[in-house]
């Protein structure tokens, strides 16, 4: 793996952890790095960003510090989706995973190609989220 592809996923998980970088910051960052997507484990707090020759890089993240909950809420992963698109004052990328930990989420995958994010609980129920429009 590119030492420089590894420096690149690392910036975009430390830019959403410490609130320095929206999504639609990361995405473009990643794409333009070559990166066609990632995944978001919450239960292991595992990230892995992958490249479309399948080498893959794979980094530790913060887990939810409350358990993943049994039931998946879509309405209540939903609610938090728009919290961090609005930029609520007070969000977070701890608070958002927290928020969708409750609500029975137990990751997600995030696809450039799709562009959608495919947020799924532990009994697989999912909820999909496409990305706004490009202007």
């Amino acid at each position: 793996m590119n030492a420089n592809l590894q420096s690149i996923a690392q910036t975009c998980l430390y830019g959403a952890e410490l609130n320095k970088m929206t999504f639609p910051m990361i995405v473009a960052t990643l794409q333009e790095a070559g990166f066609e997507g990632y995944s978001v484990d919450i239960r292991r707090g595992v990230v892995v960003y992958y490249l479309p020759s399948s080498d893959s890089v794979e980094l530790s993240c913060a887990k939810a510090e409350v358990p993943v909950a049994e039931h998946f809420d879509a309405a209540a992963v939903k609610d938090a989706i728009r919290e961090a698109q609005s930029l609520v004052p007070g969000y977070t990328y701890k608070g958002f995973i927290a928020k969708v930990a409750r609500a029975g989420c137990a990751g997600y995958m995030v696809s450039f190609l799709g562009r959608r994010v495919l947020y799924f609980a532990r009994s697989a129920e999912t909820h999909v989220e496409h990305f706004p429009p490009a202007h």
